[in-house]
């Protein structure tokens, strides 16, 4: 399924900077980043239970933010990108 995951960490702290760098790392890991806190993803049901474990171990649930969304199936002919574009295909391969 495709997945948008954003993020807001606060990081007025050394701890929330590092929080938010393991945050989106994470979701480096997974996805696509398409705007500083914005990832887009094609996770498994097995895959986003495991990505949500590790990011609820991440953040500081009293400061951060997390917003998963799931996207439906045809979901590519109802996303508007005005100005740059910075996404990629995330169905097709990755190649970095």
């Amino acid at each position: 399924m495709k997945i948008l995951i954003t993020y807001d960490v606060e990081t007025q702290t050394p701890q929330g900077a590092k929080r938010l760098r393991r945050v989106a790392k994470e979701c480096k890991n997974v996805g696509v980043r398409v705007q500083n806190s914005v990832f887009e993803c094609v996770l498994n049901m097995t895959q986003l239970t495991q990505l949500k474990s590790k990011l609820l171990e991440i953040i500081d649930e009293e400061k951060d933010s997390l917003r998963i969304y799931r996207l439906g199936h045809d979901s590519d002919k109802h996303i508007e990108v005005l100005g740059k574009s910075t996404g990629i295909d995330v169905t097709g391969i990755l190649d970095f």
